[in-house]
């Protein structure tokens, strides 16, 4: 079931109190979205006008209002740049407007929310508990990765009455950015994948990362459930902020022995993973529609998550094997190339050192084409701090163990990664990856296998970009490895 409501989403007379603004003018009726881009407005929204990194929303209110919007929320700096008539809720601030009625729409959300957060596998966990309980009652989840500060308050606006379930995804890169997300979001159920190397240039090191996670614990309801990895080595380090939190409860999962929710074994299919579990007790045989031992791992908190709100357990598991693909996040897809074809993996969303593994080790299950090749492009994995230069390097053994043939490298970090691979491995190398893109493109041959990864300023995505608009889809597949 979506989250789509049958009524308003919001009711004009209501929002001044809750937004703590005033109105101007006669606003265009009750709210039936919530919108910050003039791009997706839909007729009938209330556009935030928020300033952003890049433009600040106030200078899209008249196109906003023109597309159908009921009504824009500016701030009282801008309210007289508009005419008497526009129909405007005039707060202090726009995003704290924001944020306020996403704090009204949490207090009439009465069904269980869920928030996850974690170095790695957020969004892919936070769609496969959208699947897992999207058929078992009305759901509401975060959108893309909407999950920082404006993401979040986003998303909780735009949760409809009367919801069964909500999924919320929250990130961050800095200390105490998870604080002010989780008091928000009040999860029932708090979630964490993993910790990982990520973000260093910001944290002392991987405790405090853990730490920062940690604060996801600081925002649960009283008695609720903290779930955590226990194979990580920093869970007991989680565990503790948990303990010191209103939580009820602490659920860990993983592959050791002793584990709330255990992996007992998994077979990793080029395009699926099969997954034995036990689930507090209960022996679960499942399929995942994505390859890779970081989605069987992430699935154990999915069907935890689900066991504990009370869900139906069979069927949560059963909607794991159509789990699909997340755009750049391991989407699968084949090209044509003459009367042939090459497989492509979109992985050009995010990397750091885990996920990069990860998505080498998937990239080495994927069985070659008759005179194909595994290739893997490779862009800088961003704010590492000072140890970036030896992770990007260490990246060489897994590139031979999971015996890929070519590396094509892009961006100064990657390069020492490059130049420390034997010479019959290295594909080419750019700066920049638009420097990269046409080079791939010239080597691509039928039947090689080609997964491209970076961080997201890495800006990978414009080779995935170059690749399709040279060589046209033959299959999308839903699978994400």
């Amino acid at each position: 079931m979506n989250d789509t409501a049958s009524g308003p989403l919001w009711r004009a007379a209501d929002l001044p109190a809750l937004m703590q603004g005033k109105v101007r003018g006669r606003l265009a009726g009750d709210i039936g979205s919530i919108s910050i881009d003039t791009r997706t407005l839909e007729p009938g929204a209330l556009f935030f006008a928020i300033k952003g990194d890049v433009h600040d929303g106030h200078a899209f209110v008249t196109t906003a209002l023109e597309k159908g919007a009921a009504a824009a929320a500016v701030d009282t700096a801008h309210a007289g740049n508009f005419g008497p008539d526009a129909p405007l809720i005039v707060v202090d601030d726009v995003l704290r407007g924001l944020e306020r009625l996403g704090c009204a729409s949490r207090a009439r959300m009465h069904g269980p929310v869920i928030a996850v957060t974690g170095s790695v596998g957020k969004t892919s966990t936070k769609e496969m508990l959208r699947g897992a309980l999207g058929g078992q009652g009305k759901l509401h989840a975060s959108v893309a990765s909407y999950n920082n500060h404006w993401g979040v308050p986003l998303t909780l606006s735009r949760m409809p009455e009367g919801c069964d379930y909500g999924i919320f995804e929250i990130g961050m890169s800095n200390p105490f950015e998870i604080l002010p997300l989780t008091a928000m979001v009040r999860p029932d159920v708090a979630v964490v994948t993993t910790v990982e190397p990520v973000h260093l240039a910001q944290f002392r090191g991987i405790e405090a990362i853990a730490d920062a996670k940690g604060e996801i614990f600081a925002g649960i309801e009283p008695g609720g459930v903290a779930i955590i990895n226990g194979d990580n080595a920093q869970a007991a380090r989680l565990a503790a902020h948990a303990a010191a939190s209103r939580a009820g409860r602490i659920v860990r999962f993983g592959a050791a022995p002793g584990m709330d929710i255990r992996l007992v074994d998994v077979h990793l299919d080029p395009d699926f993973s099969l997954v034995s579990a036990e689930v507090f007790g209960i022996p679960v045989t499942y399929r995942i529609g994505a390859a890779g031992r970081h989605f069987a791992m992430n699935s154990l908190a999915v069907l935890g998550a689900a066991h504990v709100v009370g869900a139906d357990l069979a069927l949560a598991a059963l909607s794991l094997q159509g789990f699909g693909s997340v755009e750049g996040r391991g989407k699968r897809m084949l090209l044509k190339i003459g009367d042939r074809s090459f497989t492509l993996i979109d992985e050009s969303y995010n990397a750091n050192p885990s996920s990069m593994r990860a998505a080498l080790a998937v990239t080495g299950s994927i069985p070659r084409g008759a005179r194909g090749r595994r290739i893997a492009v490779m862009g800088d994995m961003l704010e590492l701090g000072p140890e970036a230069a030896k992770l990007h390097a260490a990246l060489g053994d897994p590139v031979v163990d999971n015996d890929i043939d070519l590396v094509f490298a892009s961006g100064p970090l990657m390069r020492n990664l490059f130049q420390g691979l034997p010479a019959n491995r290295r594909g080419a190398y750019a700066e920049a990856s638009d420097g990269l893109a046409p080079l791939l493109c010239d080597a691509i041959q039928p039947g090689d296998v080609v997964m491209i990864k970076g961080s997201l300023g890495s800006k990978m995505g414009r080779v995935v970009a170059a690749l399709k608009a040279r060589f046209p889809v033959a299959e999308a597949t839903v699978v994400e490895g």
